[in-house]
This record gives C-alpha cells, structure tokens and sequence, in this order.
C-alpha cells in the first residue's frame, strides 16, 4: 500500500461518524445487555492499537509489529461478530415477530453488514 493509500484509509476510518445513522432505532440495542462487556473489549482492542504506536514508535521489528496488528485485527473481528450476533438474536428476531414488511429492511440491514465484514 502507497503512503497515498494509506493516507487515504486512514481518512476513510476517520470519516465514520460517531453518532448513530439518522435510520437508527433507539435503545436498548442487542449488545445492551452486554455493554460492560463489550466496553472491557474495546478497551482492550484500544490498548493493542496503543501498542502499536509504541511499537513504532520505538522501532520494533516489522514480525513483532505485524504480528500485534493480527491480533488487533483478530479482537475487532471477533467484536464485530458477537455485536452481529447480538443483533440478529434481538433486533432481526423482534422483526420477524413482529411480522410486516420491516423484517425484509433488518435483513438486508444484517445482510448489508455482513458484506462490509467480509470486505475488511
């Protein structure tokens, strides 16, 4: 990858918005019942990317620094994964109870979602 690639990813992932889309229903989520759990895990997915910059910052070597950026990747699959879950089992599950037409928007919602996962 080109430091103008790169540079153009990084903005890319800068360019995700915080705040929730304008489509989103409001709480409680699927993962509400798991946040604590899910915020220890992101803590910890965020200590490995601080890792990183140490690491380059010190000059590891390149191994030893890809081999963390695995495991990075690896904690925000796996994260990525429970919340699809968690998400299929309350908020796909509740449509389908529900019945009508908005089930065919959440599973194309999930479909869509896995799509972006298997892209990364």
């Amino acid at each position: 990858m080109t430091t103008t690639e790169t540079d153009q990813a990084d903005e890319a992932a800068e360019a995700v918005p915080s705040t929730a889309a304008p489509h989103s229903p409001p709480g409680p989520h699927g993962y509400s019942n798991h946040k604590d759990a899910h915020l220890k895990r992101l803590r910890r997915i965020e200590g490995q990317i601080r890792g990183l910059q140490r690491m380059v910052e010190e000059d590891v070597y390149c191994i030893d620094v890809l081999t963390q950026v695995s495991a990075s990747t690896k904690g925000l699959q796996s994260f990525a994964l429970q919340l699809l879950e968690e998400h299929l089992r309350h908020c796909v599950a509740a449509a389908a109870a529900e019945g009508g037409p908005q089930i065919d928007d959440k599973v194309a919602e999930a479909t869509a979602a896995i799509a972006r996962l298997l892209r990364t």
